[in-house]
């Protein structure tokens, strides 16, 4: 990571466009170097359901791996951050540049309103909006914790909000610098329409995200044990 940073410096001097594009080639590189090097591929499913234009998208949060990997799905994404990331070097220049969205997540409502207000502006810029709704990284198959941002932002927005679902943690555990040869699942979910109660809302997209993402970690764990993924 540090390696591209440097190599992408003069992206910081040149039009937003080329730094999207060498984020994706970043994404992409990432995505060859873990099936060469580790024996960690990917399989997309329900990709033809990305919606066009600005939307949210709420990623299930497992591990480093879709940190960069919303690069390589989406065409334009903006991720909301925890602020202690602007910190690390050289990221706050790129981070400033793709108009990344940091929140303060010990300010909670000031941090949801600042938020609001740069995810409205990028969205209105056809860009899509990624937030995980757990606000940091849980281990497959742990008791969800959604929090209640996303609703916010989903109201505040009023537009659709598209669910990701993923086994990534079983491949690249949080905390942890091993990797286990697989096929990391994701999959993108049907658009929950705009116009929902915010609780309505948040309760419908963790039930289907949770039951999605809790199905590619069965599947995932199939294949760890050495059993044939099961057919779709």
């Amino acid at each position: 990571m540090m390696i591209v940073m440097i190599i992408a410096i003069p992206t910081l001097a040149l039009p937003y466009p080329f730094l999207r594009a060498f984020g994706r080639y970043y994404a992409w590189s990432g995505l060859w170097l873990l099936r060469v090097l580790c024996g960690v591929s990917v399989e997309w499913r329900g990709r033809e359901k990305i919606p066009k234009g600005g939307c949210i998208v709420a990623c299930k949060h497992q591990s480093m791996w879709e940190t960069f990997a919303v690069f390589a799905l989406f065409w334009d994404p903006t991720i909301v951050i925890k602020r202690e990331l602007m910190w690390v070097p050289l990221f706050r220049w790129y981070a400033l540049k793709a108009r990344l969205i940091p929140i303060d997540r010990g300010t909670r409502v000031k941090a949801i309103k600042r938020m609001t207000t740069m995810a409205r502006k990028e969205a209105a810029n056809s860009r899509q909006i990624v937030i995980f709704p757990e606000g940091t990284r849980r281990p497959p198959g742990a008791e969800p914790r959604y929090m209640s941002g996303v609703a916010f932002l989903y109201g505040e927005l009023a537009t659709r909000c598209v669910p990701v679902a993923l086994n990534s943690g079983l491949f690249w555990p949080r905390r942890s610098l091993l990797r286990f040869p697989g096929t990391v699942l994701v999959e993108v979910l049907d658009p929950i329409p705009p116009g929902l109660d915010r609780r309505k809302f948040l309760a419908r997209l963790q039930n289907e995200l949770e039951k999605a993402s809790a199905r590619l970690v069965a599947e995932g764990r199939r294949e760890l044990e050495g059993c044939a993924p099961q057919k779709r």
